[in-house]
């Protein structure tokens, strides 16, 4: 590039700190006077599972034949203290969304496609919906701070209870969900009125620690005749103690949520800037268990971008039991599907990034409680495409595992990974590839 008299220039070249979507948002900023607020998880990339890989059998492991010897998949969650603990053939389990952040057709989608591959579902916040329960085989009931929905009648049609003490994408905030999703049905299951903004507090009201926690979980056992698993969902910032607390306060099972898992909607600065990845948080929460002596007691569950088998054998390689989804749960049954891309356009986004789930506008039907654009979501078409991903997350987790000779997914083992990246390495506590060395640990090469 040059100048008008010829003398050479510099191409123009962005600030990596100020970079475009950073000047964007300031100028949004400026102009409004408002923060921004979204649904779904980070954009941002963050150490995740891609950087860890496993190592397949070869000479000093065998690995099994995939048609003749057996790998299993279940998983039984709530064997602590609960009279009915779960059962379950996969250990990919759908995550807490609620009806009015999600339509009822997807809600009822949901429940059909883990009904079919014999996995759970999860209410969300809001209160049990008819279509969801009729359609889940396995229901897990959440017990929120905002108490929306909370209903003694439908926490006892439930399989299991889930006390969500936060979300990764947002530890130690609150839900939203804005005055246009607040239907006719979603104001009168919630007691709230007609169109008006919805917030969620960031802590329950019922107790202030770990202690009245333990009590308010003795309270749940009674009220379903200790028959349901208690679990205790908290957002990833400080795992070990979190996890610790949790198993002291009496849960079942425990849900760790990194902050790459999505939400309905919240400020933009939370989802980015709040919480740690669900890499850094798994090996933290099991030396937890592991230190009360509780791991394997005590079920360890772990969200937040999860997206493919490979995911899943990773994530039981270092200790969890089981998976959620909510995200790829989405997207499977059709979330920011190309048909719609006209329409994406014309809402000012792209198919693949529409992350406006809060205006209710959505074109696959899924996050509106608009009834045209919900009608266009078919609750049994949509369930079986989710059913169909579900199988393949768990014959893809159980390829891996035959790969590297186990004979049930729960077999993987931290040995059986190792790192692309320093990082990752010190994160997950398995050795840099090609070496024998976990940064932060004495010794290897």
């Amino acid at each position: 590039m040059t100048a008008h008299n010829n003398v050479p220039r510099t191409p123009p070249r962005f600030s990596a700190t100020f970079d475009p979507a950073t000047l964007a948002e300031i100028r949004r900023a400026a102009a409004t006077g408002i923060y921004d607020i979204r649904g779904g998880g980070t954009k941002r990339k963050v150490p995740h599972f891609d950087d860890l890989l496993f190592l397949g059998a070869s000479m000093s492991r065998y690995p099994l034949e995939g048609y003749r010897e057996k790998c299993g998949t279940d998983v039984v969650l709530g064997t602590r203290f609960a009279k009915k603990p779960i059962t379950l053939k996969t250990p990919v389990t759908i995550a807490g969304m609620s009806f009015g952040a999600l339509s009822a057709n997807a809600k009822e989608a949901l429940g059909r496609g883990a009904t079919t591959v014999g996995t759970s579902t999860t209410t969300g916040d809001g209160g049990m919906t008819a279509e969801e329960r009729g359609q889940s085989r396995t229901l897990v009931y959440q017990y929120l701070p905002s108490r929306y929905g909370m209903n003694p009648v439908d926490l006892r049609k439930a399989d299991a209870i889930e006390i969500v003490i936060g979300q990764g994408a947002k530890p130690g905030g609150g839900g939203m969900l804005l005055g246009q999703k607040i239907s006719d049905r979603v104001a009168a299951m919630r007691t709230l009125p007609k169109g008006i903004d919805q917030r969620s507090a960031c802590r329950h009201p019922d107790w202030t620690g770990p202690d009245d926690l333990e009590i308010k979980i003795e309270e749940l056992r009674e009220i379903t005749d200790w028959e349901k698993p208690i679990y205790v969902k908290v957002g990833a910032s400080r795992p070990y103690y979190d996890i610790a607390l949790a198993v002291k306060a009496g849960a079942d099972v425990v849900v760790l949520d990194g902050m790459q898992g999505g939400t309905a909607a919240t400020q933009d600065v939370f989802i980015e800037q709040v919480g740690i990845p669900i890499l850094a948080a798994i090996r933290p929460a099991v030396q937890a268990l592991q230190d009360l002596g509780m791991h394997r007691k005590v079920q360890l569950i772990v969200s937040g971008g999860i997206r493919t088998g490979a995911d899943v054998a990773k994530a039981l390689a270092l200790g969890a039991d089981a998976v959620a989804i909510g995200t790829a749960a989405l997207v499977a049954l059709g979330d920011n599907d190309p048909q719609y891309e006209d329409e994406y356009q014309a809402l000012g986004t792209t198919a693949g990034a529409y992350d406006d789930w809060h205006e209710g506008l959505d074109p696959a039907g899924i996050t509106t409680q608009d009834p045209v654009l919900a009608a266009r979501l078919d609750p049994v078409k949509a369930g079986r495409r989710l059913a169909n991903y579900l199988s393949v997350m768990t014959l893809e987790a159980q390829t891996i595992a035959r790969a590297c000779g186990k004979s049930h997914v729960h077999n993987l083992e931290p040995e059986d990974l190792v790192a692309l990246t320093v990082e990752a390495a010190a994160m997950a506590g398995v050795p840099l590839a090609g070496t024998t060395w976990v940064p932060g640990r004495n010794g290897g090469y």
